[in-house]
């Protein structure tokens, strides 16, 4: 019910592709709930975490308790711990790029929360120091790694069955859950507005379903519809984006939400090839059942719908662990991570200010 706190565990059988201890990674940050997704996925690949530091001490030591196998430490001792190979964060945003920076000079590799930036300036640095250190700048893009429906349909597009993309319609509406967020939350220049924060998820997936190292920000918008209490907030965003590849792309991103929905948000992607067209229903499926990774098909043989949970995997994570000890780019590309941020803070940069509240 509340994204913030979204954290899928694999219902089948994990693949671990390393030996007990051979990968132990630390965390430090948790002022974001998808720290605890991250953490999962690289435990049921084969990772160890051991240590984690936080500003906030009982925060940390509810971590602790949730992990028996990591204890509290902090920022400078676990930078110092060259048995660390990655920092997992989920700082506040505006301060993940610059603890990546940290974290790559000492020899580790990063994997942080989206948005993993929210400068310009902050991509040409983190690039500079991966090049120099070489070390991964990874963002969690959990809306397509962490979501079964969303893997079996880059599965299906990378097979061919598809054809090539010409559009692709992705709408990613939230439950704001007001009480329950920080300040920071609600503050553009500390969160990176809705366009980067929920918008990054999304134009990761448009590269990714497109097979595109580039695009371009046509069109976007921003505003406050409805959030009086704060101002600042944007609480609903769109853009239209043209790739590489030639197709065309829709973004919505909001936080309305009903109560009512037996989910935190019901989340969508529509994608026209010139052979077949799907529909991912990832969280819910409106008023029918409550289970999520539903993907339905429809090709020249006719019309299909596929319940995924359980079935395909989160296999992001245990590519990322592998390309961290073996130097390759299995998972993404530090190209692909970079033009993802790049584009999301061009849409948010870019945005039209929407009516309703200024």
């Amino acid at each position: 019910m509340d994204g913030m706190n979204y954290a899928p565990v694999f219902q089948g059988s994990a693949v671990k592709v390393v030996k007990p201890g051979e990968f132990r990674f630390s965390v430090i940050g948790l002022d974001h709930g998808h720290i605890y997704a991250m953490v999962n996925g690289l435990i049921e690949a084969g990772a160890e975490v051991v240590a984690v530091a936080d500003s906030d001490a009982a925060r940390a030591e509810d971590f602790c308790r949730r992990y028996p196998g990591a204890v509290v430490s902090t920022e400078d001792d676990i930078l110092a711990d060259s048995s660390i190979q990655l920092i997992a964060s989920a700082i506040r945003p505006d301060k993940r790029a610059a603890l990546g920076i940290r974290a790559m000079e000492s020899g580790k590799h990063y994997f942080c929360d989206k948005p993993g930036m929210l400068r310009m300036e902050d991509i040409q640095k983190v690039r500079e120091v991966c090049m120099a250190t070489g070390r991964k700048y990874m963002v969690y893009f959990g809306e397509r790694v962490h979501v079964e429906a969303a893997v079996y349909v880059q599965d299906m597009i990378d097979k061919g069955l598809l054809g090539d993309i010409v559009t692709i319609t992705i709408l990613a509406p939230h439950r704001l859950n007001a009480p329950t967020r920080p300040g920071w939350f609600f503050d553009p220049e500390r969160n990176g507005g809705i366009l980067n924060d929920i918008g990054s998820h999304q134009v990761e997936q448009l590269l990714t379903y497109t097979h595109s190292g580039k695009a371009e920000v046509r069109y976007s918008a921003a505003g406050n519809m409805h959030t009086p209490d704060h101002p600042s907030f944007q609480d609903f965003g769109e853009a239209v984006i043209d790739t590489e590849s030639g197709a065309s792309c829709y973004v919505r991103v909001d936080w309305f939400t009903p109560d009512g929905l037996g989910a935190w948000g019901d989340g969508r992607v529509f994608i026209v090839g010139t052979k077949a067209t799907c529909e991912i229903r990832k969280y819910v499926n409106v008023a029918t059942e409550r289970s999520g990774d539903h993907v339905f098909f429809t090709d020249n043989e006719g019309e299909h719908h596929y319940q995924v949970t359980g079935k395909v995997g989160f296999t992001f994570f245990g590519q990322f662990i592998r390309d961290c000890i073996d130097g390759t780019d299995t998972a993404m590309t530090e190209e692909h991570v970079l033009e993802s941020m790049r584009l999301a803070i061009d849409a948010s940069e870019k945005a039209r200010i929407l009516g309703g509240l200024r």
